[in-house]
């Protein structure tokens, strides 16, 4: 499903999901992803749902959702992939703006060495550009990007960014175990962000299960040392290293309710069954999905999940 939520953000408050982008259209292989691995990266902008179906979508759940006495912070375009592959965003964004409602863009920033990319994100009101690392073999190890990116070039287009953007920049950060938590890869992640001069700079760890299973976070000893060295230079810092909470809101369907979250937001046990005693409903939902296969169950660092499964292309 296309729009999902609103879902509990500890960023964005109550966000209602824009999934702009079908599984997994996306730049970056990042070893880390919730949404799972990408068969083959892309860089060149094209066509998905376009912005009239997208816009139609959005506007039936904000009236359904006033209905029922709920409140939307952001609509936040959080999809299956990188956001700015759309060639149709900046249309979408414009058209979305009659409904009076913040619109927030997760970009992993490996666009932004083009113009028109730049120009599309300024429309947004928050912004987030993913920062985890500043070095190319760390770079080329942790995200796996498309073999025509170039690190330097994005990090430039961020700068140039950084400096026109009039709205909220905030960037984030996913710590990995053996990947980036080293001394020297704190340091360098640290002087970047600092001259990107974001409102906030947002630290995470891997809480839900990754794209590559051998992905781990770092031990409690590893996130000081960071937190330590990058403080040096930042103040404004926040760890992002708990669980959102169970706070989503049913559209009345249970199953479509399971299926559009867990498509880009895998849900813990405990949030599962939340979902369902709203519903009044059985967990048999559950065992039926996972028998069709359109969900899967797995563990993570001692908790179960359940995610959707996307069929592949």
């Amino acid at each position: 499903m296309e729009i999902f939520g609103p879902i509990p953000s500890r960023r964005l408050g109550r966000s209602l999901g824009i999934n702009n982008i079908p599984p997994k259209a996306c730049s970056y292989y990042c070893t880390y992803c919730q949404v799972g691995p990408t068969e083959e990266t892309e860089i060149a902008l094209r066509h998905f749902y376009g912005a009239d179906y997208l816009v139609k979508l959005v506007k039936e759940r904000v009236a359904q959702l006033k209905k029922q006495g709920e409140a939307i912070d952001h609509l936040s375009f959080v999809p299956d992939g990188e956001p700015t592959l759309d060639a149709d965003l900046g249309e979408t964004i414009d058209k979305l703006r009659p409904l009076g409602i913040k619109i927030a863009i997760i970009t992993n920033g490996s666009l932004l060495w083009r113009e028109d990319v730049r120009e599309t994100l300024k429309k947004a009101d928050w912004v987030s550009l993913k920062v985890d690392t500043v070095d190319e073999k760390i770079w080329h190890r942790l995200n796996i990007p498309h073999r025509n990116l170039k690190l330097t070039s994005i990090l430039e287009g961020m700068m140039i960014f950084a400096k026109e953007y009039k709205g909220t920049l905030v960037t984030e950060t996913m710590l990995v175990k053996d990947r980036n938590v080293s001394e020297k890869a704190a340091i360098g992640i640290a002087n970047f962000i600092h001259r990107l001069e974001p409102k906030k700079a947002y630290f995470l760890i891997p809480t839900r299960p990754p794209a590559i299973s051998t992905i781990y976070p770092p031990s409690e000893a590893e996130l000081n040392q960071v937190y330590q060295i990058v403080s040096r230079k930042i103040s404004n810092i926040e760890y992002l290293t708990g669980y959102e909470g169970n706070a989503f809101v049913s559209t009345g369907n249970p199953t479509e309710d399971l299926l559009s979250i867990t498509a880009v937001h895998p849900m813990r046990e405990e949030a599962v069954r939340e979902l369902l005693a709203t519903n009044q409903a059985d967990w048999i939902i559950v065992e039926n999905l996972l028998r069709e296969g359109k969900i899967m169950e797995t563990e993570y660092e001692g908790k179960i999940f359940y995610m959707r499964r996307f069929t592949k292309k």
